[in-house]
């Protein structure tokens, strides 16, 4: 607990140093946005002005083409906000010609009101599925569109399908694209076997005050077995397509994320080259390819092979 709180007091200080620059300025001319590749430094230290997009992300006028119909809502993972998460592939998909939306969910009243934009995905992840249903109505309100598709990392590959399976979102999702996916739960320094090993023995499982998401995320929870009642967590209509990394070191083992009756790539079955981990999947230019295919199936592009170091993603 010690060491949780000194991750976070960190965490909070690096908010606090960076959201005192000042927001760059908004780009009006028609050039593509910068793309870049790299996680922690430029992603990050970019991203975490509370309150500010990610490059290419919710501009409300923004109306969906024939060639993408489909507006993508990008729900971040957890600790993530709806900046931070998503600066490779907020620019990357704008870039494409789609309607890109991102928001903050999660966000707990046990951080500091100050913080507590930096610090999403923390709250019951019921929770969060109701404000990321309030959002996606907002979405297909503003673009006139029938559907969107989901982009998700981490406890975003989980968290909406909540909102699918048993909020009603079901008709309004298309392409559900998970980064880093846990559809069987996880089980990081053996946590999960801990706590199961607790319920046996009457002990209840610990709870965290500030993230009772972690608990639910764990393997054999109560909301993970609740989310593959029927025996899946698929939901009918809906096109699943999930991209992992053997160097997963949140998603234990990473094969939680591979589930029968949808699409899973191993990102080095494409590219033996690519040593992304939890953190740098979600900036790696190998997994954008794949994320693009999976939107757009019919113009699919073959990935190109190259380094991608763990956390730190691409470095050219």
């Amino acid at each position: 607990m010690r060491a949780r709180s000194s991750c976070l007091a960190v965490l909070m200080s690096l908010v606090a140093l960076v959201s005192t620059a000042s927001p760059a300025p908004a780009d009006d001319s028609n050039e593509p946005l910068p793309v870049p590749y790299t996680f922690p430094l430029p992603a990050v230290l970019a991203g975490i002005r509370l309150g500010t997009d990610a490059p290419g992300t919710n501009d409300w006028t923004c109306k969906p083409s024939a060639a993408h119909p489909d507006p993508v809502v990008l729900v971040h993972g957890t600790f993530g906000n709806k900046s931070t998460n998503w600066q490779t592939f907020g620019p990357l998909l704008a870039n494409e010609g789609y309607c890109v939306y991102a928001l903050t969910y999660g966000t707990s009243p046990q951080v500091p009101a100050r913080f507590r934009e930096g610090f999403g995905g923390l709250g019951e992840i019921e929770s969060s599925a109701a404000e990321l249903k309030d959002f996606v109505a907002r979405v297909l309100e503003s673009t006139s569109a029938a559907q969107v598709d989901i982009l998700g990392h981490s406890q975003g590959t989980l968290m909406p399908n909540y909102y699918a399976k048993f909020l009603g979102g079901a008709p309004f999702i298309d392409d559900y694209i998970s980064l880093a996916s846990l559809w069987h739960g996880t089980n990081p320094l053996g946590l999960a076997s801990l706590a199961a090993q607790g319920r046996r023995y009457g002990f209840p499982t610990p709870q965290f005050a500030f993230f009772p998401a972690g608990t639910q995320m764990l393997k054999g929870s109560e909301f993970i077995e609740t989310m593959r009642s029927g025996g899946t967590p698929a939901v009918p209509g809906i096109t699943y397509t999930n991209i992992v990394t053997k160097f997963d070191e949140l998603v234990i083992p990473y094969r939680s994320g591979i589930e029968p009756g949808m699409t899973n790539i191993v990102v080095q079955d494409v590219c033996r080259r690519d040593l992304s981990d939890h953190l740098a999947i979600a900036a790696d230019p190998v997994a954008a390819q794949l994320v693009l295919n999976a939107l757009d199936p019919a113009n699919a592009k073959s990935p190109r092979c190259r380094l991608v170091l763990p956390v730190l993603g691409r470095l050219r």
